[in-house]
C-alpha cells in the first residue's frame, strides 16, 4: 500500500503565496508522474500542474506563470509553489501519483487526503 501526506495549507492573503508538499511513503518501487489537483465547493476536481519522473511540467492555463510543480525523487516529494494568489484559487488540494510497488507490477493512482487553501482578505 502506498501512503501519500499534505501539508502546507491554509488561510492566505490575496497576492500572497504557499508551498504545498505531498510525501509518498510505503510499497513503492517506481513513481511515474505526480500531480496537483484542487476541487473548490460546488465544483469538480481539476487538475493543476503535473510533473513527469523525468520532470517534464504541465499546467492548467488558469495557473501558467504563478505556480510552479516539482519532485524531489529521492524523497518521493512533490511540491506546488503559488504566487499571487487569489480567491478563485480557494480549494482542497489534492496530491496523485501514479506508482508501481514492484519492478514488473502494473501502475496505480494514489491520492492524498487533501489540504485546504483559503485565499481571502
Amino acid at each position: 500500500q502506498v501512503q501519500l501526506v499534505e501539508t502546507g495549507g491554509g488561510l492566505v492573503l490575496p497576492g500572497g503565496s504557499l508551498r504545498l508538499s505531498c510525501a509518498a511513503s510505503g510499497s513503492i518501487f517506481r513513481i511515474d508522474t505526480m500531480s496537483w489537483y484542487r476541487q473548490a465547493p460546488g465544483k469538480e476536481r481539476e487538475l493543476v500542474a503535473t510533473v513527469t519522473a523525468g520532470g517534464r511540467t504541465n499546467y492548467a492555463d488558469s495557473v501558467e506563470d504563478r505556480f510552479t510543480i516539482s519532485r524531489n525523487n529521492a524523497k518521493n516529494t512533490v511540491y506546488l509553489e503559488m504566487h499571487a494568489l487569489k480567491p478563485d484559487d480557494t480549494a482542497v488540494y489534492y496530491c496523485n501519483a501514479v506508482v508501481s510497488s514492484t519492478m514488473y507490477g502494473s501502475r496505480s493512482p494514489y491520492w492524498g487526503q487533501g489540504t485546504q487553501v483559503t485565499v481571502s482578505s
